[in-house]
């Protein structure tokens, strides 16, 4: 009883430091992937230990943008058949990967049950980390809600298209409506200028401050930079292969911001990544 005790609060020493982030954006091909992972690679950099979750579960890209060899994945956590440090991959400056699967249509069709299963398991993560991101699959699906809700803090993609728009006010107002989130930080990317960055965010803003009870914040502006599509295919991140460029630039600006946004310490009333060690986290707190 002593040993789980002690256990226990190890971890829960552990918890305090996990910082949790959503990337997402409601609509595909606005560049939430890149974003991620430079933004995890800046990170780490900065001496932070890293991991990257692939929550688009069945259209991993992850490991593919990388370059790196996997041979189990979350399926394989949700049958049973290993825990989840056990499917974790090792990316550039010592990030860890969650990879998914690609082209397995049943992990797109998980249930709400099998969602928190996966979002359980990290209360039993062995690995010590500070910074947990996650990359969320496109649209307003269940996988989406759930995983997005689990986080500390949601960063919506959003780039200079009407479907952009469009597709990340949804999904704003399903979080807001459904699941009572309130605070969403903005990421204006492939924009040509700062300029047109805080536009994109007022055309956004205008909506939201129209027809929903919720706070946008503009977090970063990320220019359109072709040395993206250059990175891409040499599977490195645009941080390590042009350091020097805009977008790399943008994207340390944003990592060295998101390090600094406050952890919750105590739970939301919802079903959270690292739940578990948050709800000892609190009864230790109320026991001194």
């Amino acid at each position: 009883m002593i040993d789980d005790q002690a256990s226990s609060l190890r971890r829960m020493n552990q918890s305090r430091l996990i910082k949790v982030i959503a990337v997402t954006g409601g609509k595909g091909g606005v560049g939430k992937t890149n974003i991620t992972l430079n933004t995890a690679i800046s990170m780490a950099k900065m001496g932070k230990r890293v991991m990257v979750l692939d929550a688009d579960l069945g259209l991993a890209n992850v490991d593919v943008m990388l370059g790196l060899r996997v041979e189990k994945n979350l399926s394989h956590v949700l049958s049973g058949e290993c825990t989840l440090d056990e499917v974790l991959v090792v990316g550039p400056h010592g990030i860890l990967i969650a990879p998914a699967t690609s082209g397995t249509q049943s992990m797109t069709e998980l249930t709400a049950t099998e969602h928190a299963g996966l979002i359980r398991a990290f209360s039993e993560l062995r690995t010590n980390i500070d910074v947990l991101i996650v990359d969320t699959a496109a649209g307003i699906s269940d996988m989406v809600l759930s995983f997005s809700r689990a986080s500390q803090d949601i960063m919506m993609v959003v780039c200079d298209e009407p479907t952009s728009l469009t597709d990340a006010y949804a999904l704003i107002k399903l979080l807001n409506r459904e699941h009572g989130v309130f605070r969403f930080k903005i990421v204006a990317n492939m924009v040509r200028n700062m300029r047109e960055g805080q536009e994109l965010f007022a055309k956004l803003s205008k909506v939201t401050n129209r027809f929903l009870d919720v706070a946008l914040e503009l977090v970063a502006t990320i220019p359109y930079d072709e040395n993206i599509r250059k990175s891409v295919r040499k599977q490195k991140a645009i941080v390590d292969a042009f350091p020097g460029s805009p977008a790399s630039v943008a994207i340390k600006g944003l990592a060295e911001k998101a390090i600094h946004w406050p952890i919750p310490n105590q739970p939301g009333g919802h079903l959270e990544f690292f739940l578990e060690q948050l709800v000892v986290e609190k009864m230790a707190g109320g026991q001194k």
